[in-house]
Parts: structure tokens; C-alpha cells; sequence
């Protein structure tokens, strides 16, 4: 028979843990459902906020969960009213998902469930996007991020409606950026980081149309504020600063041809591409022989090689494509600089940006038009 005393001791070993834990959920439950409710606050005086500077965010429904570790807000049937542009924006998408964990609140990761239809407020469809898979990571508060990052797979954008012409497309694409820690208060910079496989851009000629992979690792300088506004605004800010991409890596692969390039970019009084980068182009014969389907410049380049180039123009016709693209090739081989790219050889030469128009080295590439 076991004494009273012993057999008390063992209900108390037993209910005290049970006890404890039951008093532990209760008092988690309580604090995640106090985080919640701070979160749908923070998110209201964020829409407040952003509805201030003329971008309303809205959901056909809102639904909030996670229980127990993390938070989550859904929002089906988004749409965001962009009335700082003329005729407004709207673009709208099936569902955003956005996810916190209890302990880090300050990680925000989002996903987003397409097509996303970018549209003039009442009329027509102008772009539509969709993808496999889509998602946003924020550090940071919404109105002030400290790093973004966005990733999508199997992305397409089409012009009109899903199905219409294809302007883009990519089997993969990385954006990340983040505010520079090292950098003045008084000038502020941003890291940038892009990477995209498989991408193309039919819409913009025969050579942007074929897949290519790339990436790109660079500094932009003179943006005073990183918070969310119109693309344009932001723009003549970072004009009016002086402020310019500083590239100091990108590289290019598209089939054999391989193009790796550095330098700075800012913006003219006009809003157009103004700067130099040293392009150095591997199987620059192939690379040649795209760029006839390119716009050519408004105004080409007084330089010493411009009457060779005309009659070069000129010859090309009789010489048939491939005696062309091998004369492209070994001219404008004389032009730049013989060099050694990845093992392969390759010619380095100057991408300036005068005032929106391209050329690499004498070459007219096409006009560039204005940002804003």
C-alpha cells in the first residue's frame, strides 16, 4: 500500500509541470494576441500614412493568423490606387500574404499571388504580370526600410492583358537593397544587387530577345530618403542631389557572347541616361551582328573613325551578313582595346551616355529616353 504522503508528492510532480505549462500557454496566447493587435494598428497608421501621400491600399477581404509563433495578415483581392501619377494607377492582384515571426517583428516577409494588373484608374489594362512564385522580404519598418529584397520565378509581363504581346520575361530575378551603414547621414547610399537567368525582352529588338543571364553590383548615391514614393519624384530628387550608380561590377551572358562592365550613371537636367562604363565584350562578332536591329542615334559622334564607319555603311549591303559581322567585328576590334575576358578574347571599349544617346566607343547604339 502506498502511504498518503508519497502518493500526494506524485500528484504534485505531475499537476506542477501541467500546471506551469497550462499557466506558460496562457500567458503566450495573451501576448501573441496583444502582438496581433498592435500589428493591425501599425499596418492602419501605415495605410493612413501612405493614403496621405496619395497611394491607397486596399483589400477585398483581411483575415489575421499564425498562432503561435508567427503573425500573418492576408489580404485578398489587393489593390493600390496610385494617384500621385497622371491619369492615376491602379494596380491590383489577386492576394498579398505578409508574415512576421513573434520574436522578430522587424522581418517582414511577404508573397504575392498574381496576375498583378497594372492599369489607368478606369480604363484599360497596360501591363500585366505574373509568375510561378513571388515573394518580399523587408528589414526595417514599412515607411523607413532598412534592406528590401524581392525575388520571383518564372516571371512574364505582357502588355494589354495575360496572353497579349510579351514585353519580358525571366526564368529567374533577384532585387536586393539595403542602406549603406557606412555612409554619412548627410549622404545617404544604398547597395544594390540585381540577378536574372533566362531573361529576355522581345519588345525591345532582336538582340534583347535573346535569353540572357546577368549580374549587376553597384551604388546609388545622393537618394536623401528611402522611403516608399512615385518612381518619377524620386528620380528628379536624385537629379537635383547630383546623385549617381556608381557600377562597380555587372556582367552579361548571352550565349557566347560574354560582357562584363563598370563605371557611374546619373541623370541629365532632361531625366536621361548621362555617364561612361568600360565595356569589355567576349565573342564580340556575335555581339556585332544583333546590333543592326538596334535604333541608331539622332546625332552620331564627331570622331576620327567616323569616315571609315560610313563607308563601311556603305560596303556593308554588297558584303552580305556574315562578310559584314566579320568586318563589324575586326573594325571595331582597331577601336578598342585587345584584352582577355574569362579566358576568351575580347575587346574593351567606352559605353558613354550623353544626354540619353548610346555609343560604345564611336558606335551609335540608339536613344535612350527619359526617365521621367
Amino acid at each position: 500500500m502506498i502511504h498518503p504522503e508519497l502518493a500526494a508528492s506524485r500528484s504534485r510532480w505531475v499537476v506542477a509541470p501541467l500546471a506551469a505549462f497550462v499557466v506558460l500557454a496562457a500567458l503566450w496566447t495573451g501576448f501573441w494576441f496583444y502582438a496581433s493587435s498592435i500589428a493591425q494598428a501599425t499596418l492602419t497608421q501605415w495605410r493612413e500614412q501612405e493614403a496621405r501621400l496619395g497611394r491607397t491600399y486596399t483589400c477585398g477581404s483581411q483575415s489575421a493568423g499564425g498562432y503561435p509563433f508567427r503573425l500573418e495578415v492576408r489580404c485578398d483581392d489587393a489593390t493600390v490606387e496610385m494617384r500621385a501619377f497622371e491619369p492615376a494607377r491602379l494596380i491590383a492582384a489577386k492576394s498579398f500574404l505578409v508574415v512576421a515571426q513573434v520574436y522578430d517583428p522587424s522581418l517582414l516577409i511577404g508573397e504575392v499571388t498574381g496576375p498583378l494588373i497594372v492599369s489607368e484608374a478606369g480604363g484599360r489594362e497596360a501591363l500585366v504580370a505574373s509568375w510561378r512564385i513571388a515573394q518580399i522580404s523587408v528589414r526595417g519598418r514599412p515607411n523607413a526600410p532598412e534592406r528590401v529584397s524581392i525575388a520571383a520565378d518564372d516571371l512574364r509581363i505582357d502588355r494589354g492583358r495575360e496572353g497579349g504581346p510579351r514585353l519580358a520575361a525571366a526564368a529567374h530575378v533577384e532585387l536586393h537593397g539595403r542602406a549603406d551603414p557606412g555612409a554619412a547621414s548627410t549622404n545617404p547610399a544604398a547597395d544594390l544587387v540585381m540577378r536574372f537567368s533566362g531573361a529576355t525582352l522581345p519588345a525591345a529588338g532582336d538582340l534583347a530577345a535573346q535569353p540572357a543571364d546577368a549580374e549587376v553590383t553597384a551604388v546609388l548615391r545622393g537618394l536623401k530618403s528611402f522611403a516608399p514614393r512615385p518612381m518619377p519624384t524620386m528620380l528628379r530628387e536624385l537629379q537635383a542631389a547630383g546623385g549617381r550608380l556608381e557600377v562597380s561590377s555587372a556582367r552579361l551572358q548571352q550565349g557566347d557572347t560574354t560582357v562584363q562592365a563598370n563605371g557611374s550613371v546619373g541623370l541629365s537636367p532632361a531625366g536621361r541616361l548621362d555617364g561612361t562604363l568600360t565595356v569589355a565584350i567576349a565573342g564580340f562578332d556575335k555581339f556585332m551582328a544583333s546590333l543592326g536591329s538596334l535604333p541608331k542615334a539622332a546625332s552620331p559622334p564627331a570622331a576620327p573613325s567616323r569616315p571609315a564607319l560610313s563607308a563601311f555603311d556603305r560596303l556593308a549591303p554588297v558584303l552580305g551578313g556574315a562578310g559584314r559581322d566579320q568586318i563589324a567585328a575586326g573594325l571595331l576590334g582597331l577601336l578598342g582595346e585587345r584584352t582577355v575576358l574569362e579566358g576568351k578574347p575580347a575587346v574593351t571599349m567606352q559605353l558613354r551616355l550623353t544626354d540619353g544617346a548610346a555609343f560604345l566607343g564611336p558606335i551609335p547604339l540608339g536613344q535612350i529616353p527619359p526617365l521621367y
